[in-house]
Protein backbone atom coordinates (compact mmCIF):
# COMPACT_ATOMS: atom_id res chain seq x y z
CA UNK A 1 0.00 0.00 0.00
CA UNK A 2 2.55 2.28 0.95
CA UNK A 3 4.78 1.50 -2.21
CA UNK A 4 1.53 2.11 -4.37
CA UNK A 5 0.65 5.43 -2.56
CA UNK A 6 4.39 6.93 -3.41
CA UNK A 7 3.96 5.87 -6.94
CA UNK A 8 0.83 8.02 -6.79
CA UNK A 9 2.09 10.54 -5.14
CA UNK A 10 5.27 10.58 -7.77
CA UNK A 11 3.08 10.50 -10.84
CA UNK A 12 1.13 13.79 -9.15
CA UNK A 13 4.35 15.49 -8.77
CA UNK A 14 5.20 14.86 -12.18
CA UNK A 15 2.25 15.76 -13.62
CA UNK A 16 2.20 18.91 -11.59
CA UNK A 17 5.69 20.04 -13.01
CA UNK A 18 4.79 18.93 -16.56
CA UNK A 19 2.15 21.83 -16.35
CA UNK A 20 4.33 24.48 -15.36
CA UNK A 21 5.61 25.40 -18.65
CA UNK A 22 2.71 25.27 -20.95
CA UNK A 23 0.66 27.66 -18.25
CA UNK A 24 3.73 29.90 -18.54
CA UNK A 25 3.24 29.77 -22.36
CA UNK A 26 -0.72 29.84 -22.15
CA UNK A 27 -0.22 33.49 -19.52
CA UNK A 28 2.29 34.75 -21.58
CA UNK A 29 0.03 34.38 -24.91
CA UNK A 30 -2.65 35.84 -23.16
CA UNK A 31 -0.67 38.79 -22.27
CA UNK A 32 0.38 39.05 -25.59
CA UNK A 33 -3.05 38.78 -27.08
CA UNK A 34 -4.45 41.38 -24.80
CA UNK A 35 -1.46 44.02 -25.38
CA UNK A 36 -2.22 44.06 -28.55
CA UNK A 37 1.06 42.60 -29.54
CA UNK A 38 -0.12 40.50 -32.66
CA UNK A 39 -3.00 40.42 -34.96
CA UNK A 40 -6.02 38.23 -33.64
CA UNK A 41 -6.92 37.13 -37.10
CA UNK A 42 -3.37 35.80 -36.83
CA UNK A 43 -2.80 34.63 -33.65
CA UNK A 44 -6.20 34.59 -31.54
CA UNK A 45 -5.82 34.58 -27.33
CA UNK A 46 -6.46 31.66 -25.87
CA UNK A 47 -9.67 32.68 -24.90
CA UNK A 48 -10.76 32.91 -28.04
CA UNK A 49 -9.20 29.37 -29.16
CA UNK A 50 -10.97 27.58 -25.73
CA UNK A 51 -14.14 28.91 -27.14
CA UNK A 52 -13.94 28.11 -30.34
CA UNK A 53 -12.64 24.43 -29.00
CA UNK A 54 -15.81 24.50 -26.66
CA UNK A 55 -17.83 25.07 -30.06
CA UNK A 56 -16.11 22.72 -31.69
CA UNK A 57 -17.05 19.78 -29.48
CA UNK A 58 -20.49 20.41 -28.90
CA UNK A 59 -23.52 19.28 -31.42
CA UNK A 60 -24.63 22.21 -33.06
CA UNK A 61 -28.33 21.81 -32.45
CA UNK A 62 -30.12 21.33 -29.18
CA UNK A 63 -31.05 18.48 -27.84
CA UNK A 64 -34.83 17.13 -28.58
CA UNK A 65 -36.50 13.45 -27.80
CA UNK A 66 -37.21 13.26 -31.87
CA UNK A 67 -32.88 13.22 -32.40
CA UNK A 68 -32.75 9.70 -31.10
CA UNK A 69 -31.13 9.21 -27.54
CA UNK A 70 -29.54 11.71 -25.62
CA UNK A 71 -25.80 10.14 -26.11
CA UNK A 72 -26.09 9.91 -29.55
CA UNK A 73 -26.73 13.80 -29.12
CA UNK A 74 -24.17 14.24 -26.72
CA UNK A 75 -21.45 12.67 -29.26
CA UNK A 76 -22.51 14.40 -32.37
CA UNK A 77 -20.34 17.24 -31.93
CA UNK A 78 -17.53 18.04 -35.32
CA UNK A 79 -14.78 17.69 -32.80
CA UNK A 80 -15.94 14.46 -31.72
CA UNK A 81 -16.52 12.90 -35.24
CA UNK A 82 -13.33 14.37 -36.58
CA UNK A 83 -11.46 12.57 -33.85
CA UNK A 84 -12.96 9.13 -34.06
CA UNK A 85 -12.53 9.43 -37.74
CA UNK A 86 -8.93 9.97 -37.04
CA UNK A 87 -8.07 7.57 -34.77
CA UNK A 88 -10.30 4.44 -36.49
CA UNK A 89 -8.07 5.63 -38.96
CA UNK A 90 -4.82 5.59 -37.59
CA UNK A 91 -5.70 2.56 -35.18
CA UNK A 92 -6.69 0.70 -38.81
CA UNK A 93 -3.49 1.87 -40.72
CA UNK A 94 -1.49 1.32 -37.99
CA UNK A 95 -2.44 -2.56 -37.00
CA UNK A 96 -1.93 -3.52 -40.78
CA UNK A 97 1.91 -2.16 -40.93
CA UNK A 98 2.83 -3.67 -37.84
CA UNK A 99 1.40 -6.89 -39.21
CA UNK A 100 3.04 -6.99 -42.28
CA UNK A 101 6.34 -5.41 -40.62
CA UNK A 102 6.42 -7.86 -37.12
CA UNK A 103 7.12 -11.23 -38.92
CA UNK A 104 9.12 -10.07 -41.63
CA UNK A 105 11.23 -8.17 -39.09
CA UNK A 106 11.69 -11.37 -37.27
CA UNK A 107 12.26 -13.05 -40.18
CA UNK A 108 14.92 -10.88 -41.57
CA UNK A 109 16.08 -10.47 -37.88
CA UNK A 110 17.04 -14.46 -37.41
CA UNK A 111 17.96 -15.14 -40.99
CA UNK A 112 20.54 -13.73 -42.73
CA UNK A 113 19.54 -15.35 -45.68
CA UNK A 114 16.25 -13.80 -45.38
CA UNK A 115 17.89 -10.10 -44.36
CA UNK A 116 20.15 -10.54 -47.82
CA UNK A 117 16.97 -10.82 -49.78
CA UNK A 118 14.68 -8.21 -48.48
CA UNK A 119 17.26 -5.78 -47.22
CA UNK A 120 18.43 -3.58 -50.02
CA UNK A 121 14.75 -3.54 -51.23
CA UNK A 122 13.52 -1.99 -47.47
CA UNK A 123 16.30 0.38 -47.38
CA UNK A 124 15.63 1.55 -50.97
CA UNK A 125 11.79 2.11 -49.61
CA UNK A 126 12.37 3.19 -46.48
CA UNK A 127 13.87 6.99 -46.90
CA UNK A 128 10.66 7.94 -49.20
CA UNK A 129 8.29 9.79 -47.03
CA UNK A 130 5.02 8.41 -46.99
CA UNK A 131 3.74 11.90 -47.97
CA UNK A 132 5.82 11.76 -51.27
CA UNK A 133 3.35 8.77 -51.98
CA UNK A 134 0.08 10.94 -52.09
CA UNK A 135 0.04 11.14 -55.75
CA UNK A 136 -0.44 7.46 -56.41
CA UNK A 137 -2.25 6.61 -53.60
CA UNK A 138 -4.92 9.10 -55.23
CA UNK A 139 -4.06 7.26 -58.21
CA UNK A 140 -4.58 4.04 -57.11
CA UNK A 141 -7.46 4.36 -54.76
CA UNK A 142 -9.31 7.28 -55.50
CA UNK A 143 -10.33 9.33 -52.49
CA UNK A 144 -11.73 8.49 -48.99
CA UNK A 145 -10.43 6.26 -46.54
CA UNK A 146 -8.28 3.91 -48.36
CA UNK A 147 -5.62 6.00 -49.68
CA UNK A 148 -5.38 7.60 -45.98
CA UNK A 149 -5.19 4.17 -44.21
CA UNK A 150 -2.52 3.26 -47.22
CA UNK A 151 -0.04 6.15 -46.29
CA UNK A 152 -0.57 4.92 -42.69
CA UNK A 153 0.37 1.58 -43.08
CA UNK A 154 3.82 3.24 -45.17
CA UNK A 155 4.10 5.51 -42.16
CA UNK A 156 3.88 3.10 -39.21
CA UNK A 157 5.79 -0.14 -41.34
CA UNK A 158 8.83 1.04 -41.25
CA UNK A 159 9.71 2.28 -37.56
CA UNK A 160 8.39 -1.42 -36.56
CA UNK A 161 10.51 -3.33 -39.11
CA UNK A 162 13.49 -1.98 -38.40
CA UNK A 163 13.03 -1.88 -34.57
CA UNK A 164 12.25 -5.16 -34.79
CA UNK A 165 15.31 -6.62 -37.29
CA UNK A 166 17.84 -4.39 -34.67
CA UNK A 167 16.34 -6.52 -31.62
CA UNK A 168 16.54 -9.65 -32.90
CA UNK A 169 19.86 -9.06 -34.32
CA UNK A 170 20.76 -7.31 -30.83
CA UNK A 171 20.27 -10.72 -28.61
CA UNK A 172 23.47 -11.28 -26.83
CA UNK A 173 25.60 -14.40 -27.83
CA UNK A 174 26.17 -15.45 -24.03
CA UNK A 175 22.08 -16.36 -23.65
CA UNK A 176 22.11 -17.82 -27.39
CA UNK A 177 24.65 -20.20 -26.75
CA UNK A 178 23.85 -20.84 -23.30
CA UNK A 179 20.44 -22.21 -24.40
CA UNK A 180 22.35 -24.23 -27.32
CA UNK A 181 23.98 -26.04 -24.34
CA UNK A 182 20.90 -26.73 -22.68
CA UNK A 183 19.86 -28.69 -25.73
CA UNK A 184 17.13 -26.35 -26.88
CA UNK A 185 15.80 -26.50 -30.49
CA UNK A 186 15.53 -24.00 -33.26
CA UNK A 187 12.05 -22.80 -32.32
CA UNK A 188 12.91 -23.07 -28.44
CA UNK A 189 15.40 -20.65 -29.75
CA UNK A 190 13.56 -18.26 -30.98
CA UNK A 191 10.59 -18.25 -28.88
CA UNK A 192 11.69 -18.71 -25.26
CA UNK A 193 15.39 -16.70 -26.06
CA UNK A 194 15.12 -14.43 -28.93
CA UNK A 195 11.81 -13.40 -29.10
CA UNK A 196 11.45 -11.89 -25.44
CA UNK A 197 15.15 -9.95 -25.65
CA UNK A 198 13.70 -8.13 -28.78
CA UNK A 199 10.63 -7.12 -26.96
CA UNK A 200 11.94 -4.00 -25.85
CA UNK A 201 13.24 -3.07 -29.12
CA UNK A 202 9.72 -3.74 -30.85
CA UNK A 203 7.54 -1.67 -28.57
CA UNK A 204 10.04 0.73 -28.97
CA UNK A 205 9.41 0.87 -32.83
CA UNK A 206 5.58 0.42 -31.81
CA UNK A 207 5.60 3.54 -30.23
CA UNK A 208 7.57 5.43 -32.65
CA UNK A 209 5.32 4.02 -35.07
CA UNK A 210 2.01 4.73 -33.77
CA UNK A 211 3.44 8.52 -33.09
CA UNK A 212 4.28 8.63 -37.51
CA UNK A 213 0.74 7.10 -38.40
CA UNK A 214 -0.73 10.08 -36.27
CA UNK A 215 1.32 12.74 -37.90
CA UNK A 216 1.01 11.11 -41.73
CA UNK A 217 -3.21 11.02 -40.64
CA UNK A 218 -3.32 14.47 -40.65
CA UNK A 219 -1.70 14.73 -43.58
CA UNK A 220 -3.63 12.75 -46.06
CA UNK A 221 -6.55 13.66 -44.32
CA UNK A 222 -5.81 17.42 -46.06
CA UNK A 223 -5.80 15.90 -49.05
CA UNK A 224 -7.54 12.42 -49.80
CA UNK A 225 -10.70 12.96 -47.00
CA UNK A 226 -13.27 14.94 -46.37
CA UNK A 227 -13.92 14.21 -42.52
CA UNK A 228 -11.09 14.09 -39.65
CA UNK A 229 -8.90 16.48 -37.57
CA UNK A 230 -6.86 16.95 -40.81
CA UNK A 231 -9.31 18.02 -43.05
CA UNK A 232 -11.51 20.46 -40.67
CA UNK A 233 -7.85 22.63 -39.96
CA UNK A 234 -7.76 22.83 -44.12
CA UNK A 235 -11.41 23.85 -43.94
CA UNK A 236 -11.15 26.53 -41.48
CA UNK A 237 -8.14 27.81 -43.34
CA UNK A 238 -9.98 28.21 -46.27
CA UNK A 239 -12.28 30.29 -44.26
CA UNK A 240 -9.77 31.85 -41.93
CA UNK A 241 -10.73 30.65 -38.85
CA UNK A 242 -7.20 30.87 -36.92
CA UNK A 243 -8.99 29.93 -33.99
CA UNK A 244 -10.46 27.18 -35.38
CA UNK A 245 -6.92 25.70 -36.71
CA UNK A 246 -5.50 26.09 -33.46
CA UNK A 247 -8.45 24.26 -31.81
CA UNK A 248 -7.91 21.54 -34.02
CA UNK A 249 -3.58 21.20 -33.32
CA UNK A 250 -4.42 21.76 -29.74
CA UNK A 251 -6.39 18.54 -30.39
CA UNK A 252 -4.46 16.67 -32.07
CA UNK A 253 -1.34 17.25 -30.09
CA UNK A 254 -3.79 16.00 -26.61
CA UNK A 255 -4.49 12.95 -28.40
CA UNK A 256 -0.86 12.31 -29.80
CA UNK A 257 -0.18 13.02 -25.97
CA UNK A 258 -2.83 10.46 -24.49
CA UNK A 259 -1.79 7.65 -26.83
CA UNK A 260 2.16 8.34 -26.11
CA UNK A 261 1.27 7.71 -22.33
CA UNK A 262 -0.89 5.34 -23.06
CA UNK A 263 1.72 3.00 -24.92
CA UNK A 264 4.47 3.77 -22.86
CA UNK A 265 2.28 3.04 -20.02
CA UNK A 266 1.73 -0.56 -21.53
CA UNK A 267 5.52 -0.65 -22.29
CA UNK A 268 6.10 0.13 -18.92
CA UNK A 269 3.54 -2.69 -18.05
CA UNK A 270 4.96 -5.55 -20.59
CA UNK A 271 8.91 -5.04 -19.55
CA UNK A 272 8.20 -5.14 -16.12
CA UNK A 273 10.57 -8.33 -16.57
CA UNK A 274 13.13 -6.66 -18.10
CA UNK A 275 13.66 -3.95 -14.97
CA UNK A 276 13.55 -6.47 -12.21
CA UNK A 277 10.05 -5.23 -10.87
CA UNK A 278 8.22 -8.61 -11.59
CA UNK A 279 7.74 -10.03 -8.94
Amino acid sequence: MAGAARKAGQGWRQLVVGMIVPIIVIAVWQLAAMQGWANPQMLPSPLAVAERWLAYLLPVQPYSAEQGSWLAWAVSGELILDALGSLYRVALGFAIGAALALPLGLLMGASPLVYAWFNPLMQLLRPIPPIAYIPLSILWFGLGNAPAVFLIVLGAFFPVLMNTIAGVRQVDGIYLRAARNLGASGSTLFIRVILPAAVPYILSGVRIGIGTAFIVVIVSEMIAVNNGLGFRILEAREYFWSDKIMAGMITIGLLGLAIDSAVNKLNNYLLRWHRGLEN
